[in-house]
Formats: C-alpha cells, sequence, structure tokens
C-alpha cells in the first residue's frame, strides 16, 4: 500500500499513520544522530524529526546537506508533539531531496525594504508576508460570501474604458487599435447598469490610478469590491458598509487567528469592530480638526494625516457624510435640502490606515447628471449609455468601493499597504 501524501493543516487527522510531507526547508538544526527538520508546504510548517536509526544513510545524509528553501519530500509517522509548531511532527523513515537551493539570498539577518521587494518573489515565503496574504485570502472569500449569500450578482466590468470614473488626471491611458483607452479606475459605472437588471450586484476586480503619491497608503494597482443597489438611499448604504465590515473582521477572528499571531496583531483592536460604528457630518469632522488644533481648510478633501486624526478620535470605523460636492465625483447625488453637499460618504479606518471605503447615493435625475457631465467638462458622447440608465426606468440607488489592500493592511495591523498585496505596483516599482 502506498504512502499517502498529506498536507500540514491536516495532520492532526493522521496522527498515527505514515505519511508523507511535499515541501520546503525553512529551517534546520542538527545534534549528533539527530537532524530536526521545519519544513513548509504552504498551509503549515512541521518539525521533521530524523534519526540515523530510522532511515537510510543516505537519508541521513542528505538531511545533513539540505540547504535553506530546497525543496523535499519527507516520508514518517504523524505524532502529537505540543512543544512542535501546530503541535505535531513527524518521525521521519525517508527524505528525498526534489530540488536544491544554493545561496538562497533572504537569509534570516535583517534586510533593506528595497532588497526585499526586488525578490518580493521570494520574499512571500517569509512567516510574516505568508500569513498577511493568507489573511487577505480569507477577506476575498468573506467579501463574496457575504454578498453571494445575500442574492447579489457577481457582474464582471470592463478593464478597458473609453472615459474616466474618478478624474482625468489620474488615468494610466494605452493604444487600443489607434485609439485611446484607459485602465479603469472603478468598475462603479457600470455596476450602476448591473443594478437596474438584477437589482442588487457587486464587482470584484483590480483598478488604477495613476496618481504621484509614495505614501505607504497608495499603490497604483489595488484591488476594489463595489456593490450596487437599486432602491438604496445613503443611510442604506451606510447600513450596508457597516454590516458588510463587521462581518468581514469578524470572519478573519474566526478564522485567521494563527496568521494574526504571526503578524503580532493586537485582537483587542479588532474585536472592538462591531455596530454601530459613529456616523458623522464632513462639517462635523471639519470641527474635530479645528479642535485639535489642524490648520484644515474648510471645503477641501481630508488629507493622509486628517485621516489618521479623525480615525484616532474613534476606537473603530467612522463614517464621515454629507461632503461638498467640488470635493467628490460628478455622479454623486446632491442634497435637495442643501445642494452644497453631495450625498456621499467615506469610512475612516482607526489605526492611521485612513479610507477604506468611499460611497454615495447617485444622481438619478437625467437633467441633474448631465449638467455634472458638462460642469466636469466631461465627453458626453462617452456617458450616453450611462444616461441611458436614466432615461430609462430611473431609480435612487447607491453603492461603495472597499479598497482591498487598506482593508487588509489595517486588519492585520500592516504599516504599509505594500505587504497586503502579493506583487505591490507604486509609482517607483513595475518589478518583479
Amino acid at each position: 500500500m502506498s504512502t499517502s501524501h498529506i498536507y500540514i493543516e491536516n495532520a492532526k487527522d493522521h496522527v498515527g499513520e505514515e505519511v508523507q510531507i511535499a515541501g520546503w526547508l525553512y529551517n534546520k538544526r542538527s545534534s549528533g544522530k539527530l537532524h530536526f527538520l521545519i519544513i513548509r508546504d504552504g498551509t503549515g510548517m512541521m518539525q521533521a524529526v530524523v534519526s540515523r536509526n530510522d532511515v537510510p544513510e543516505e537519508a541521513f545524509q542528505i538531511s545533513g546537506e539540505l540547504t535553506q528553501e530546497c525543496s523535499l519530500i519527507a516520508t514518517g509517522k504523524v505524532v502529537e508533539e505540543p512543544r512542535s509548531p501546530g503541535g505535531y511532527e513527524l518521525h521521519v523513515t525517508d527524505v528525498e531531496l526534489v530540488g536544491r537551493s544554493e545561496d538562497y539570498p533572504i537569509t534570516p539577518k535583517e534586510h533593506g525594504i528595497e532588497f526585499l521587494l526586488d525578490r518580493r518573489h521570494l520574499w512571500l515565503r517569509s512567516k510574516r508576508q505568508h500569513a498577511a496574504l493568507r489573511v487577505r485570502s480569507e477577506v476575498i472569500v468573506a467579501m463574496r460570501d457575504y454578498f453571494d449569500s445575500r442574492g447579489y450578482v457577481n457582474l464582471d466590468t470592463p478593464m478597458f474604458t473609453p472615459n474616466a470614473c474618478e478624474g482625468t488626471s489620474t488615468l494610466f491611458a494605452t493604444d487600443y487599435f489607434g485609439a485611446t483607452a484607459y485602465l479603469t479606475q472603478s468598475g462603479q459605472l457600470y455596476a450602476e447598469a448591473g443594478c437596474m437588471a438584477f437589482g442588487k450586484v457587486y464587482c470584484f476586480g483590480p483598478t488604477f490610478r495613476a496618481e504621484k503619491s509614495k505614501t505607504r497608503r497608495h499603490l497604483t494597482e489595488f484591488w476594489m469590491l463595489e456593490p450596487e443597489v437599486a432602491f438604496m438611499d445613503l443611510d442604506g448604504d451606510m447600513d450596508l458598509m457597516e454590516d458588510f465590515i463587521v462581518e468581514i473582521v469578524a470572519r478573519v477572528l474566526d478564522r485567521r487567528t494563527e496568521e494574526l499571531k504571526t503578524l503580532e496583531r493586537d485582537f483587542s483592536l479588532l474585536e472592538r469592530i462591531r455596530k454601530p460604528f459613529p456616523r458623522i457630518t464632513y462639517d462635523e469632522a471639519a470641527e474635530i480638526l479645528k479642535q485639535k488644533g489642524v490648520d484644515f481648510q474648510y471645503g477641501s478633501d481630508f488629507g493622509g494625516n486628517d485621516e489618521t486624526i479623525l480615525g484616532s478620535h474613534f476606537d473603530r470605523p467612522v463614517m464621515i457624510h454629507h461632503w461638498p460636492h467640488e470635493v467628490k465625483a460628478f455622479y454623486m447625488k446632491r442634497d435637495p435640502d442643501d445642494p452644497t453637499k453631495a450625498l456621499a460618504v467615506d469610512m475612516i479606518a482607526p489605526e492611521g490606515i485612513g479610507e477604506i471605503i468611499g460611497g454615495s447615493q447617485r444622481e438619478d435625475d437625467l437633467n441633474e447628471l448631465e449638467k455634472r457631465i458638462q460642469e466636469h467638462d466631461l465627453p458626453k458622447k462617452y456617458f450616453e449609455w450611462y444616461l441611458d440608465l436614466r432615461r430609462y426606468g430611473t431609480v435612487p440607488h447607491s453603492g461603495f468601493g472597499l479598497g482591498l489592500e487598506r482593508t487588509v493592511a489595517w486588519i492585520c495591523g500592516l504599516k504599509h499597504i505594500r505587504e497586503a498585496i502579493p506583487f505591490p505596483r507604486m509609482m517607483y516599482r513595475l518589478e518583479p
């Protein structure tokens, strides 16, 4: 009977069995007639004990020559061992070297960030990066589950667009068979068409902003989750945002505790993320900044420092709504009771990560939307299809966009957003 291959995360189900573990050598120490191998296979780490008395001489020699990140297959019996990583270890009966690894560049010593980013393809194998990206994966599944379980239709939106959604100054242009196309800033406009067809939809995919920002909060390519709901107003939009975030955080706390421990995350800060979230107007937020001695110009957008101060004022995310329309996008509906304000909302996370969600009630009046397009000097011919949504059965509708990487960075307690995506694209980095 052949020995079965198992993943380390399932070791608890195979105690006392002879199995094979296929993976890479994370670390090793030797003591006389024993080699202690720490093997990782992507699902976890396990100590494999190689005793000269239990393996062929060739296998013992191979074990002694294994180097960091070489690939191997270890055969042996799974036993409980509380002192070992994961609580189990492998008592080895044979070892096979699969792929050599000579002079692995990322050693246990400290390395500079540029050195590590140049080797991002290898840096992903380290404990912290591995943990952060496992959390990212869990967040993605949680986001999809949230909307899928509530009857939303996943609507895929195009990467190439002929027009701007969030402003023409941050577009990446490309040649499109002799015409100019742009990499999408958001799938929102197309999601609006989707919600008129299906009632409630969401899109999820990469978006692109050519912002010349070198801050720890910015990427030029990032992923965004965007729901859009017909017959929903701004209050309903904020209710949805709040419930959505609470469920995502609870999901990570429930399923990724080991990863959060690896990241040395303070669990108590995440356990506070419960409803209700504070909701304040833009005017109230500006007053908070004033009281804290910030030289903030009323009517402008909040900068990174402003967001940090506002986020630290509360122990959970804060939703700031009713913004001056001048600093918001053309498609956001004006407040009928105060036309100087847009029915927009930003959710600011605590701990200095800044805005993680931006949303609004959309302008549903055809004449008003045509005025906004003209005011923003946008080419109307590219928006005729969008205006059709107001010509044929317009309804109040709302939605938002959640930036995945900022959300992951906040949940993980990462200092820089670049560690929340496998291969970050920034103003000064296009490789690897």
